[in-house]
Order: C-alpha cells, then sequence, then structure tokens
C-alpha cells in the first residue's frame, strides 16, 4: 500500500519516490501526495517526472489497499525512482472548498441540530445535503452566510488528530458517523475547526479557514421533509503560491 502523504501535509506539492508497480497505464507508488477520488473530493491530476521527461498524471483512485495513479501515456517510464509534482491551483481549490463544507456543516449542526448527510466539490463550486432531521426548517441562510463569511474573516485554526477507533476521546456525534466506517479501520482521522467543530476526514484543508476567502450560498432547494441541498462558490480566487 502506498503511504498517503497528503494525509499529513496537504501542502506538499513534489516529492520524490519509487515506482513499485507498472501496468500499461496504471502506476503504484511507495508513496503519494497525490490524492485518490473519495469523499466527494475529486482527485489531484499532475505530473510524473523521470530521465527528463514527463508524465501527466490525469486520474487517481483507490482501489482496495492500492492507490492507481492513472496516466495520460506511460511509454517509456520504469520501475525506479520518479518526481511527482500535483496541480496545486486544483489542489488547493479543492481544499478550500472541502474546509468550508466542514465549517458549514458544523454550523448548522450546532445551531439547528442538522446533519450533514452528503457532499460533493467540483472545480468550481460544492454542495452539501442537510437533514434537520424532521424539524420546522426555519433558517435564515442569508444570516448564516453572513455569520460564516464574518468567521472565516477573523480566521480559525484547523488541527488534525489520529485516535484510535474506541477512544474515550470521540464525542457522540462523531462517534455515529464513526459507526459508518468499515470495522476493520482501527485508527480514525479527526479534522477540527478550532473550538467549533471536528469530524473523520481523510481529505485535504487548509490551515486556517481564513484562506477560504469570501463565499456566497448560490443554490438552495427542498429534498425532502426537513432536508435542504446547498450549494456554494468562492467570490474570488485566492490561490496560495507555492
Amino acid at each position: 500500500m502506498s503511504k498517503e502523504l497528503y494525509l499529513e501535509d496537504s501542502y506538499r506539492q513534489d516529492y520524490t519516490s519509487n515506482v513499485k508497480l507498472l501496468n500499461k497505464d496504471k502506476v503504484i507508488l511507495e508513496e503519494t501526495i497525490f490524492h485518490p477520488n473519495g469523499g466527494g473530493q475529486p482527485n489531484d491530476e499532475g505530473w510524473l517526472y523521470q530521465n527528463g521527461k514527463a508524465y501527466k498524471v490525469i486520474n487517481v483512485r483507490k482501489e482496495g489497499e492500492e492507490i492507481i495513479h492513472y496516466l495520460e501515456d506511460a511509454d517509456d517510464l520504469e520501475e525506479d525512482e520518479v518526481r511527482m509534482k500535483i496541480n496545486w491551483s486544483r489542489r488547493y481549490n479543492f481544499m478550500k472548498y472541502h474546509t468550508l463544507l466542514h465549517l458549514v456543516a458544523g454550523h448548522l449542526y450546532h445551531e439547528y441540530g442538522a446533519l450533514a448527510i452528503g457532499n460533493q466539490i467540483f472545480e468550481n463550486r460544492a454542495r452539501l445535503d442537510i437533514d434537520f432531521r424532521g424539524g420546522e426548517l426555519d433558517v435564515d441562510f442569508h444570516r448564516v452566510e453572513e455569520e460564516l463569511n464574518r468567521l472565516i474573516n477573523e480566521g480559525r485554526k484547523m488541527n488534525i488528530r489520529n485516535v484510535e477507533r474506541d477512544s474515550e476521546s470521540i464525542s457522540e456525534k462523531i462517534r455515529t458517523v464513526i459507526n459508518l466506517i468499515p470495522a476493520s479501520v482501527k485508527n480514525i482521522r479527526l479534522v477540527a475547526i478550532e473550538n467549533m467543530d471536528e469530524q473523520p476526514c481523510s481529505g485535504t484543508h487548509v490551515n486556517n479557514i481564513n484562506e477560504i476567502g469570501p463565499f456566497k450560498i448560490s443554490g438552495n432547494k427542498s429534498k425532502g421533509k426537513g432536508k435542504r441541498r446547498l450549494e456554494f462558490q468562492l467570490i474570488e480566487k485566492n490561490i496560495k503560491n507555492g
């Protein structure tokens, strides 16, 4: 299984590793900085470099215990040392949207008892499905947008910790989510917004919510009794140079 370096550092943009297995245009590396498609977050794209040649990574998927890198063309690639480089603007955009979804979900849970039941990130927007659990849907989403933009402007740190599945430090809310994770997963990665929310997650995130920048709720429609689908867009590009 490839070591998932993106779980340790979302900001790592390049790294040198070795090709462990090569099958036509599919590559498995000993370590990888490429985030696979999953959890509502699209896969990273980028390049592998070897012997002066660049190989474009067009898709990344986790299949079983392995992370498969799909190349546009793997001609002449060898099972040897290779340098990785991700498309940083794409990754950083996903990091901001993913963190925004955590922020919105945490706020709606603490203020209204609502649960996030689905999400998807796209290149220029993201969506979140919310279940208000049969309660009265009396939410001023314009005020929600204003409050969260205020919090983003103030900034709050993001923290990540890894705990054992049966740790007593896990809250009841988080334990409900963890119960949906296969029992074979013994260690849980928890992503927290300082003094606000904590959730199991294997995605990439910014270090502080102020990196998200301003956003707007661009869509809001019913998905059944007590359920809403919200869509979000970042108002301006705020790509971090790296």
